[in-house]
């Protein structure tokens, strides 16, 4: 080969190498706010603040995202100490200790490589409390097709909580739809603080069973009022929702912040795994008025428990948009994971219809591609929904799934209601 041509392939092997290994990738700084959690397992109460979650630098730290694609990935921390400190690192299993020096505004965490798209976190410890984590900063072969993380601060608050998710079930009847009857089962490890696992939605409100604390558990109903706002004191009186009737232990009284209207709920301590069933009624007086009635099975007494009767005003119609969803209103609590089965779906309209088909959509914060952890599907008894905790599953919105329970219909004496 001549020379010249043989140097000049050489050189230009060398400079499309040199190319490729400067090769300048997207770099995302991703904030804390929005997208880190305390590691704490022994927090034992809610926190539903809509304001920032601020960090507490003496317990474990972890920020999230998802990557879209695979290989080399560039994590440097934005920040700063006061001190010269060690922090410990953990990135897709590797752990690194790295000194911190005083002042210093941008260290580097190193370089990794992960083989597969999916969530992964960035986890931080240190003893030093006199630290301040802003940002994390990836770039890399493995950012190059996009990542998903919140970078919109009206949504920081969501994105922490979790997307919530929902099955929208088809109605067997062209008829006016008075009760709503469904089940819910709570698998053993899923029942974690923050979830609201909601049974009977319909247009005007919901009722479901939630984990308030450690020691607290609720079986609530709420019903919103007309007037749209998220703070109850603002509701004019005529539009105000009227509690009619209540059952015993049963407290009532107003909600806000994410519309406004009437609650009640019961504290009951259910457990995972046993199956609770929902009764829900909806029917106009005739007067310019929908009355709302909820009850709720006792297995401890084999006996419907009245929860609630409700009065919405300036409202003419029977039920509507029946559908149930999981969703964690505790944004501290938005690593875990949440799941459970709905199951044995029923509408009357004056003899019962059985649901066979539901269809699954996701919120604001999923639509917004803020955070992406929420899925649903059929089991051997019905259908499930699963959010939070950052898993990889992938169930498009929208999918609409098909059910036909083999059960017969609810056996209830509609008459004896409580």
């Amino acid at each position: 080969m001549n020379k010249t041509i043989y140097l000049t392939t050489i050189c230009s092997l060398l400079l499309t190498i040199s190319e490729i290994n400067a090769q300048d990738y997207t770099s995302y700084s991703i904030p804390f706010t929005g997208n880190g959690f305390e590691i704490n397992p022994s927090i034992k109460s809610l926190t539903s603040q809509k304001e920032d979650i601020s960090l507490d630098n003496k317990k474990i730290k972890r920020l999230y995202f998802k990557l879209l694609g695979s290989g080399n990935i560039d994590i440097k921390l934005k920040g700063n100490t006061k001190f010269k400190t060690e922090l410990e690192v953990e990135f897709n299993k590797t752990h690194k200790t790295i000194v911190w020096e005083e002042n210093n505004t941008l260290l580097n965490l190193g370089s990794y490589t992960v083989t597969k798209p999916g969530y992964y976190y960035v986890e931080l410890k240190t003893k030093n409390k006199n630290i301040a984590f802003d940002d994390i900063i990836i770039s890399g072969a493995a950012t190059d097709k996009g990542i998903v993380y919140s970078n919109n601060p009206e949504y920081f608050y969501w994105a922490r909580r979790g997307p919530s998710c929902h099955l929208s079930y088809e109605i067997p009847t062209e008829k006016n739809v008075s009760y709503y009857y469904s089940e819910i089962v709570v698998p053993k490890g899923q029942d974690q603080i923050g979830s609201y696992f909601m049974a009977n939605g319909f247009a005007e409100g919901y009722f479901g069973m939630q984990v308030n604390s450690s020691t607290e558990r609720r079986i609530l109903f709420s019903v919103w009022s007309p007037f749209v706002t998220d703070d109850p004191k603002s509701i004019p009186e005529e539009d105000k929702i009227k509690l009619l009737r209540k059952g015993e232990d049963v407290y009532t009284g107003e909600f806000g912040n994410e519309g406004s209207g009437g609650q009640s709920f019961l504290r009951y301590n259910w457990k995972a795994n046993d199956t609770y069933r929902f009764l829900l009624k909806g029917e106009p007086d005739r007067n310019g008025n929908t009355i709302y009635s909820a009850w709720f099975y006792i297995p401890e007494t084999s006996k419907w428990k009245l929860i609630a009767s409700f009065k919405r005003p300036k409202t003419d119609t029977y039920l509507k948009r029946f559908h149930s969803f999981l969703e964690n209103f505790d944004p501290n609590q938005g690593y875990f994971t949440r799941k459970a089965q709905y199951n044995n779906q029923w509408v009357y309209d004056g003899q019962w219809k059985k649901v066979t088909s539901a269809k699954f959509t996701v919120d604001a914060t999923y639509k917004a591609n803020q955070r992406v952890d929420a899925t649903g599907g059929t089991t051997r008894a019905g259908y499930f929904l699963k959010m939070g905790g950052f898993f990889n599953e992938i169930t498009q919105p929208n999918t609409l799934f098909q059910f036909n329970s083999e059960n017969i219909p609810p056996q209830i004496d509609l008459n004896s209601l409580p």
